[in-house]
Formats: structure tokens, C-alpha cells, sequence
């Protein structure tokens, strides 16, 4: 959740922000790590002194204009801001698409909200390019501008 409220802020609505609760969300980590198709899909976790600091989460790509087959998704990818620029999500991201590499993916596809700039500097420096696809996404009750960035594996 600090992650969020970090990343996100000035982007999404304080209140929503203020409101974030990791109670609510373990339900569908359980889930996630339960339904895992490892390599093509699952969730990398990066752990410091026993704590999580960061993970990923990886999929077949969920877009309708790209090929599940040849594509995966990297769908989440956070670090605790009290670690950020120690390289923990750079190595998270790494690992997570010699993953998508290893499971038969030849691509990679992810979003990331509009405003990011800082997010954005990070996946750009890391071989991805925006591909000029934008979404609407309005599933928490204010919209959110999306912008789809890929990369070749390998």
C-alpha cells in the first residue's frame, strides 16, 4: 500500500489513498499466488531481512489485440518507497521477464497510468516503448488515463 500512496499521488484522488486497506487486498494475493501457471504466470516476490520490499506479478497478456500465446503481461510491480533506488525493481523486473522469456513469450506488455513520469523514465530506461495505445479505466470511480508500453524478450 505505500507504494501506491507513494507512486500515486498527485495522480489518484487522496481519498481513495487515504482509504487503501492491506486487509482488503490479501484475498486476492492468496488468489493470485493459489492460481499461479508458473513460468506463465505467477508472482515474484523480493524479500530484504525477512520483509517484503517488492514484487511482480506476471501473466499471459489479458489485451484483445495482442496473441496470449506470444505475449506476456508484467500486471504489478511495486517496491516499498523506502527502498526505492537501491535497484530492487530493477532486479525484480530483470527476473520477471527472463521468466516471461523462459515460459515461450516473445513480448511484453504493460501499463502504466499517464501522469507517471517517474514510472514511466523507469520502464523507458529498461528497453520498453510506449506503443501508443491508451485506456480509459474506470473501475474505482474516477478515470484513470493508461498508457500500454511493450518490449521485445530476448
Amino acid at each position: 500500500m505505500r507504494s501506491w500512496q507513494a507512486a500515486y499521488r498527485g495522480l489518484v484522488p487522496q481519498w481513495y489513498l487515504d482509504e487503501l486497506d492491506p486487509r482488503q487486498r490479501r484475498p486476492v494475493w492468496e488468489r493470485r499466488i493459489r492460481e499461479a501457471d508458473w513460468p506463465r504466470s505467477g508472482l515474484l516476490v523480493a524479500v530484504r531481512d525477512e520483509r517484503v520490499v517488492g514484487f511482480l506479478g506476471m501473466n499471459p497478456v489479458r489485451d484483445h489485440d495482442l496473441s496470449p500465446e506470444m505475449v506476456g503481461e508484467v500486471a504489478t510491480i511495486y517496491v516499498d518507497p523506502r527502498h526505492w533506488g537501491e535497484g530492487v525493481g530493477g532486479r525484480l523486473m530483470r527476473a520477471g521477464l527472463e521468466n516471461l522469456a523462459s515460459a515461450g513469450y516473445r513480448e511484453a506488455a504493460l501499463w502504466v497510468l499517464k501522469g507517471n513520469d517517474r514510472t514511466r523514465r523507469f520502464y523507458e530506461a529498461g528497453g520498453w516503448r510506449a506503443d501508443g495505445t491508451v485506456k480509459q479505466d474506470d473501475t474505482r470511480g474516477f478515470p484513470l488515463e493508461e498508457v500500454r508500453y511493450r518490449r521485445v524478450l530476448r
